[in-house]
């Protein structure tokens, strides 16, 4: 891999298309490469293995948000309209994309079970729009429940039901998307992790959508996440770091809102709001020592995001070494632990 570290390019053999427990494996069968933040030496194991890096005292965070069926099929007139919702905006109001025939604003968007939504505006950043349903609360929340699909994209030929898109922690619906980073831990993993004294705390963030198609990413300043920090997760966080013990996020979202808190508060403490906070290899971590992942497409602010743990360079040859090895891509894929 020569040039720049996002101008590297996924063969489509390498996407993950199908989740690992329908091939006979276990959710923590998938391959882990472990990449040292000092050196950049990469190991390479399985993810079940984990323990096996973390010490007695380690912390490790995870993301408890859970995922919606966030992609709706709804018609204006004879015409299909397919809405990916995006963000929670008020109690009936969301900021979603609209695919599919030409739409026009000022006409309804007719949805199954006598649900309607107007588009009101324009989204937190082009292409989304704003659009406020005709229920709200826990009837609009039923009715995603009850028609929505998970979203998928088209490295995913087969339509997965919502349960490969869970972590199997997950307990507060809000995601878009699946907190994939999560996804490679079974119950099993966890108890090995609690046996051996790792710590293992909660936190918040209900992910948008990662990708607008058409070659078309999210902006991470102009893509608010709404975020929650408990007094518990912060208890438990701080001992660690009073310890000399390692913080280890498990994904990147609970890098955004744990550096997110640190920024506006001046500090870790209890905390809910929203995030706009774009990490690149220019911010400097003031609380996260680690990180549990994916391996990311070229074009993804999660690629910055990895150069504030390592640089470019040790970057761009873990991710030759991935290429290389045939590591898989994307939420079914293969994981990454930066130590």
């Amino acid at each position: 891999m020569n040039g720049p570290l996002n101008s590297f390019h996924i063969p489509s053999s390498l996407n993950a298309t199908t989740p690992i427990e329908l091939q006979g494996f276990e959710r923590d069968d998938v391959r882990l490469m472990v990449l040292d933040r000092e050196n950049g030496q990469c190991e390479h194991t399985v993810f079940k293995n984990l323990p096996d890096f973390l010490n007695e005292g380690d912390v490790l965070v995870f993301n408890n948000s859970r995922t919606l069926p966030a992609s709706l099929k709804g018609k204006q007139g004879n015409r299909n309209v397919f809405l990916r919702l995006s963000r929670k905006r008020g109690d009936n109001t969301w900021d979603a994309l609209i695919l599919g025939d030409f739409h026009q604003a000022g006409e309804p968007i007719n949805f199954p079970g006598g649900v309607s939504g107007h588009i009101k505006g324009q989204g937190s950043e082009s292409p989304l729009l704003q659009v406020e349903f005709n229920k709200g609360g826990s009837e609009l929340m039923d009715f995603i429940f009850k028609y929505g699909e998970p979203i998928r994209y088209e490295y995913t030929k087969e339509p997965w039901p919502l349960d490969y898109y869970q972590n199997v922690y997950g307990s507060v619906p809000g995601s878009v998307e699946m907190a994939s980073a999560g996804r490679a831990f079974t119950w099993r993993l966890l108890q090995a992790l609690k046996e051996k004294g790792v710590g293992i705390v909660f936190i918040q963030l209900h992910a948008g959508l990662s990708y607008y198609g058409n070659d078309r990413w999210p902006m991470p300043e102009h893509h608010p996440e709404d975020y929650q920090v408990s007094s518990e997760a912060v208890k438990e966080i701080r001992h660690a770091k009073d310890r000399g013990k390692r913080v280890i996020a498990v994904g990147t979202t609970v890098v955004r809102t744990l550096e997110t808190v640190m920024t506006q508060y001046g500090g870790l403490q209890p905390a809910e709001g929203v995030t706009n906070l774009y990490i690149s290899r220019d911010t400097p971590l003031q609380i996260v020592d680690g990180l549990i992942t994916g391996l990311h497409e070229p074009e993804a602010s999660h690629l910055d995001l990895l150069k504030a743990f390592m640089s470019e360079d040790k970057l761009r040859h873990a991710y030759q070494t991935a290429l290389e090895k045939n590591y898989k891509w994307h939420e079914f894929g293969d994981m990454n632990v930066i130590l």
